[in-house]
């Protein structure tokens, strides 16, 4: 069977043209968004709900379970906390294209997805994002969430992102292993990275080569940083964006020693695939158990074109079950 042709997306991208408002505040334009589906006699697969996280942050989570898992199964589901992608600038919880990718994970993984719309930058400057992950780590450990209770296996906890995301779901794996003892309900197994969105001050191979990409140029991955990160950072070798700096952060150890492993992805015509690989090479230096997956294909691909995920969708499912052996 011939391999299915990789076509870049056509779409209004906010990455190109980055505006800040004098207030401080980024431009965003009104953005395809999907309301949750509760009704179990609806046609869709998967079921999802809103919840509130923290009403003075404006926080909040979907939930999403199988609607074969109403009434529950007998055995629960694993648990992935989602992070979406946008640079920490755009988009959230309930954009379409966010939406779909966490109902595929429901539907081909058998899984239940928790997925956190948080904090933008530069409204919110990091580590605010990583503060809304914690967050939600301590929700589901307190708060008795019916959907939580009758279907989340606590013990086979994923953390996964896209972009931006996965770069939040690194960070927010960090802070659960320096706080795992305050969390003993829930067991992290394994982190996975999807295309994450890391970059230094050095420029890697795959940004000098694909500089002027049409999706995410080496202008928008900078800007994006630049909006980002602290007050007062003068460059990108800041643990939040270049995770292999001085060597990788301390916690990193604490993984290992949790037993947790990651699965890192990427495509080759993506300028942030090669922080992609000096990430995976920085974790399997320090013992993590560390898998990759890399192919032909640009940035987020399977995000913005749903029919191309079905390989990722397998990889992830294949990796998981490795975690629980």
């Amino acid at each position: 069977m011939a391999a299915k042709k990789i076509v870049r997306p056509v779409f209004d991208n906010p990455f190109l043209n980055i505006t800040v408002n004098p207030d401080g505040t980024v431009k965003r334009d009104p953005e395809a968004r999907n309301p949750p589906i509760s009704d179990p006699n609806s046609t869709s697969s998967v079921l999802s709900k809103d919840v509130i996280l923290d009403p003075n942050k404006k926080t909040w989570i979907r939930l999403y379970v199988p609607k074969m898992a109403t009434p529950p199964p007998t055995a629960k589901l694993p648990l992935i906390f989602y992070y979406h992608g946008g640079g920490f600038i755009f988009c959230n919880a309930d954009t379409s294209i966010y939406d779909v990718f966490c109902k595929g994970l429901v539907e081909k993984l058998g899984a239940m997805v928790i997925s956190l719309d948080y904090r933008l930058a530069p409204e919110h400057r990091l580590p605010a994002a990583y503060e809304d992950a914690a967050d939600v780590f301590l929700w589901v450990k307190t708060a008795g969430d019916e959907w939580v209770t009758r279907f989340a296996d606590l013990e086979n906890c994923f953390l996964c992102g896209t972009s931006a995301g996965a770069n939040l779901a690194y960070h927010a794996g960090l802070r659960f292993a320096a706080m795992a003892g305050d969390l003993e309900k829930l067991k992290i197994r394994g982190l996975i990275l999807h295309h994450p969105y890391f970059s230094g001050s050095k420029r890697t191979g795959s940004e000098q080569k694909l500089a002027d990409d049409p999706l995410l140029p080496l202008y928008a991955i900078d800007r994006m940083f630049d909006l980002s990160l602290p007050e007062g950072v003068i460059d990108h070798d800041h643990e939040y964006s270049n995770p292999i700096a001085n060597g990788g952060s301390k916690n990193v150890d604490r993984m290992r020693e949790l037993g947790w492993r990651v699965l890192v992805t990427g495509c080759f015509d993506d300028p942030l695939v090669d922080a992609g690989l000096e990430c995976a090479q920085m974790l399997e230096g320090k013992g993590v158990g560390t898998e990759r997956f890399f192919g032909d294909g640009y940035h987020a691909m399977e995000v913005f074109d749903p029919t191309m995920s079905g390989p990722l969708y397998d990889a992830i499912k294949e990796f998981m079950a490795s975690c629980a052996t």
